[in-house]
């Protein structure tokens, strides 16, 4: 948490338009000191390796960046937090924006309130999302605090055919008795598969199972977005 000093914000993007607007945007606010901005990856690990940063403003999605930086910027300075500011609402992006470490995300056509409270909020540490944000994680059925979301493991995770095909179903909301009448096994086989996929992926429930069927590309997010 950052008391009595502005809070230092890197712009990362590599659209100079957008950089300025930002830039334009965050000169105005009192509390706020602009540390400067960075067009790649590279550069902005550059930047936090030689100066202090309490907040990243990063769009990871741009030309030049990536998820994989997200966690550099953690080893380099463990204390600076990551904004996330996207042009894409996408549940499968907020799954994986979360899991790579940002904090706070909000997007590019947000109120420009929303965004500097974005910076302010996370540097008191707390998290952010703005409205658009969290009408996404509602329809997708993300928690950003679960425990078992946060240590989801991204490493590759060996599933058979009939595991893989069990998830999918337990992704489209299918209890085990229902998904053992549709595939022709008893409900105790079920969930013996349903067991060991938990503990293949670490996790404890239902939710974590969801979020990876989504991140493998085993169910449509869209299915989440618009079938309420």
């Amino acid at each position: 948490m950052i008391k009595e000093r502005k809070i230092r914000v890197a712009v990362a993007d590599s659209n100079k338009l957008i950089i300025l607007g930002l830039e334009t945007v965050l000169a105005n606010v009192a509390d706020v000191e602009l540390a400067g901005h960075a067009e790649t990856g590279e550069e902005l690990l550059t930047m936090v390796k030689e100066d202090h940063i309490d907040i990243v403003l990063m769009d990871f999605t741009a030309p030049g960046y990536s998820l994989e930086f997200i966690p550099e910027i953690f080893k380099i300075s463990p204390c600076t937090r990551v904004v996330a500011i996207t042009p894409d609402q996408e549940g499968t992006t907020i799954i994986n924006a979360l899991k790579a470490g940002v904090t706070s995300y909000v997007k590019k056509d947000c109120d420009l309130d929303e965004i500097i409270s974005s910076v302010r909020e996370t540097a008191k540490g707390t998290k952010f999302f703005c409205g658009q944000i969290l009408e996404t994680i509602r329809r997708v059925e993300i928690d950003p605090e679960d425990a078992d979301y946060k240590n989801f493991n991204c490493e590759p995770v060996h599933l058979s055919e009939r595991e893989q095909e069990i998830i999918t179903l337990i992704a489209e909301g299918l209890t085990n008795t229902t998904i053992a009448e549709q595939l022709f096994l008893s409900p105790h086989t079920v969930n013996t598969h349903r067991k060991n996929i938990m503990q293949k992926l670490g996790v404890k429930n239902t939710a974590s199972i969801v979020m990876y069927a989504v991140k493998a590309n085993l169910v449509n997010v869209n299915k989440f977005l618009f079938s309420r």
